[in-house]
């Protein structure tokens, strides 16, 4: 079976009716267990994440601050998320999660985090309910580690990862690649290595086009030796935060086809669930899985 990483204190107590459907993650580990690709035998729980290797992405004033409660009215507005112990103790495991799932991709070829993907997050302040960028995070200490010489980071969140490109500007052993809707969060785009903005209400085959011929070009030239896959549903045609009009089968086929290209040419990759939300949260769940039944089919 794949390695599954996910912990029961990255849903916690959290007002229902927020934007952010915090409840999602316990959610997709329930909705997976009830398939029973979920089990104790593949199950790994991530420990909290070393402040060194927090570091290596974020200014240590900022994870201070962020710590003891001590940001701004206006970095809070910022974050999207009000601030609470329940907050830090999963925004301090989640990165770790994406870490370890990576190290496990190395060793079993695939493993999919059933969270992660906080992409908007900078190296100093939070943004868009992104709080530590957990890409950033993981890919520089595998770099850092020596566990693997190039990375590459496909973004399929219908957001542009701006928090990622940002901290990684200067890191030529990782390549990001962002494929979103172009008039979208944020406003301020970023400059990712590859950036491709989409026009609103882009359908299923032209959009399928896009991601696949843009990652088997990428593989191509920049010949990674691990790849971090974020499967943001928020690309789903009724996501209220979207505006692209990708029905579920063809979110299913996305994911299908990013695994197995990655998986025919033998290119480990770890997966992260990036944005979703639907306020059926049962169905977003349902829809953020997919990508780990997916994975399932091809790996398992």
């Amino acid at each position: 079976m794949i390695p599954l990483i996910t912990h029961p204190l990255y849903s916690y107590n959290f007002d229902s009716k927020h934007r952010f459907p915090m409840e999602k993650f316990g959610l997709i580990s329930a909705y997976l267990r009830e398939k029973n690709i979920l089990t104790r035998e593949n199950c790994y729980r991530p420990g909290r994440a070393k402040d060194s290797v927090l570091a290596l992405a974020h200014c240590e004033d900022y994870l201070h601050r962020f710590i003891h409660n001590q940001q701004s009215a206006k970095e809070i507005r910022r974050m999207g998320l009000p601030w609470s112990e329940g907050l830090v103790t999963r925004t301090l495991l989640s990165p770790n999660g994406t870490l370890l799932a990576a190290s496990l991709a190395l060793r079993h070829g695939i493993a999919c985090h059933l969270a992660g993907g906080t992409h908007h997050a900078h190296r100093d302040f939070a943004s868009g309910f992104c709080i530590l960028n957990d890409l950033a995070v993981a890919s520089l200490a595998l770099i850092h580690l020596g566990k693997v010489k190039r990375i590459l980071i496909f973004d399929c969140d219908v957001h542009q990862g701006d928090g990622t490109a940002s901290i990684l500007e200067n890191e030529d052993r990782i390549v990001t690649c962002s494929i979103h809707c172009e008039k979208n969060f944020p406003v301020n785009k970023a400059q990712s290595n590859v950036d491709i903005g989409l026009e609103k209400g882009m359908k299923d085959d032209a959009y399928l086009d896009v991601v696949t011929n843009t990652l088997t070009k990428l593989l191509d030239d920049v010949e990674p030796c691990l790849v971090f896959y974020d499967a943001g549903v928020d690309i789903y045609e009724h996501d209220p935060l979207g505006l692209l009009s990708i029905s579920e089968p063809g979110i299913r086929e996305r994911d299908r086809q990013v695994l197995s290209i990655c998986q025919n040419r033998k290119i480990p990759v770890i997966t992260v669930i990036g944005g979703g939300y639907d306020n059926d949260r049962k169905a977003l769940a349902r829809r953020h899985s997919m990508v780990t039944e997916e994975a399932h089919k091809l790996f398992a």
